[in-house]
């Protein structure tokens, strides 16, 4: 599992909190080690001089240091600050880690009330169980046949709508996307 791991386990960069326009950066690497820097922004004479600064720390060294602790909750917030004290304790998380194909095919598998459920876990894990590739899958492993017609419609209105929507419905959208083809096409023969 450890192979998952780039040589970046984590990193985010932010604006720290007004009024200060200071940008900062967070880095945990697989070499154990944690890095904060900073660059300060400002107009004013005495800070335009001022270079960008780093602190680097084991990640033993990190998990006792509560003064930057204090500074990278202030700048990141609490959950990043949580994220990287588990991180630097051995916690990955290794299911947030899995190539997105790998997932798909991994949910594909899911109950939809499975799905559901893990819709609600991260922003990713979201954007994943509402992809149109995901539900492309799922209604192809469950229909029995899949017009082109049908798939020309699904990537208007997306597969997860093509699920969800009834066969008398599906059926009427199909009649009026013909009938609309049929009337450009019409328009373009005069």
């Amino acid at each position: 599992m450890a192979s998952l791991l780039g040589e970046e386990v984590f990193e985010t960069r932010r604006q720290a909190p007004a009024p200060s326009k200071d940008f900062c950066q967070l880095l945990v690497t697989r070499r154990e080690v944690v890095i904060f820097r900073w660059w300060k922004i400002s107009l004013r004479n005495e800070c335009r001089e001022s270079r960008p600064g780093e602190i680097k720390e084991s990640q033993e060294d990190f998990l006792g240091d509560s003064s930057l602790h204090i500074q990278v909750a202030i700048v990141f917030g609490a959950k990043v600050l949580e994220h990287v004290l588990n991180l630097c304790r051995g916690n990955y998380d290794f299911l947030e880690r899995l190539p997105v194909l790998l997932l798909l095919y991994i949910i594909s598998f899911l109950e939809l009330e499975d799905i559901a459920r893990l819709s609600q876990v991260s922003r990713r894990f979201k954007m994943i169980c509402n992809s149109n590739a995901l539900w492309e899958n799922i209604v192809e492993n469950l229909c029995d046949t899949i017009t082109p017609e049908m798939k020309e419609l699904a990537q208007e209105i997306g597969w997860k709508k093509i699920f969800f929507t009834n066969r008398l419905q599906l059926q009427l959208q199909l009649r009026r996307r013909r009938q609309k083809q049929d009337a450009q096409n019409k328009k373009v023969t005069e």
